[in-house]
């Protein structure tokens, strides 16, 4: 009996120390998985103060570049419903609309974040037109002006030429840039208007 009882006092107390170092192990890892900006609630703001502050130069001139040249395309795509002859047209241009309607405000939200100025609206200096396919004043002129069939053409050719220079800033941004949110942005936009450059040269009979 007396054996059993002191077998038995032996595996409790054994237990016991058991429980003890694998509590001792587990706030181990708890306080370095802390340290690593996980599974510690304290660490939250610093990992994401962290993430606002990895940007870079190139990150910048990408969201400076990329809003007024998304508020141009968007100023195109809004001329196409009363202008516009093509269903397909009118489809497209409001796809590009609802694209990069949220684009221009993530963009415009992370400048904020890392204390640079947003691009004012409307503010279209010389530099801006030697952008990437940016339309002159000229050209939006004629666009305004034009209706039916011509302004289809004139539409979808002067939007594969603002595309092919988003596609251009975005490569730049994915090749150059070190904000993740920025890179995968650039990543959609040549994608989708990769695609949509192929749609608008179908739809011109050049493909």
């Amino acid at each position: 009996m007396n054996n059993n009882l002191i077998r038995r006092t032996a595996l409790v107390a054994a237990a016991g120390a058991a429980s003890l170092v694998l509590a001792a192990c587990g706030s181990n890892d708890d306080a370095s998985a802390g340290h690593d900006g996980h599974g510690s609630s304290s660490s939250a703001p610093a990992s994401a103060t962290a993430s606002q502050g990895k940007h870079n130069a190139a990150d910048v001139a990408f969201a400076k570049g990329m809003i007024p040249h998304h508020r141009q395309a968007v100023e195109m795509a809004d001329l196409a419903p009363g202008r516009a002859e093509s269903a397909e047209v009118k489809k497209l241009a409001g796809e590009i609309k609802k694209a990069q309607d949220p684009e221009i405000k993530n963009l415009s939200g992370w400048l904020d974040s890392w204390g640079r100025e947003v691009p004012a609206e409307g503010a279209m200096d010389h530099s801006m037109h030697d952008m990437d396919g940016m339309m002159t004043d000229q050209d939006m002129d004629s666009l305004k002006k034009a209706s039916g069939k011509e302004f289809d053409t004139a539409f979808m050719e002067m939007m594969i030429k603002h595309h092919e220079g988003a596609v251009e800033m975005a490569k730049t941004e994915k090749a150059d840039g070190s904000f993740p949110d920025a890179k995968k942005m650039a990543e959609a936009i040549i994608t989708s208007q990769t695609a949509e450059i192929s749609r608008m040269n179908s739809l011109l009979g050049k493909n």
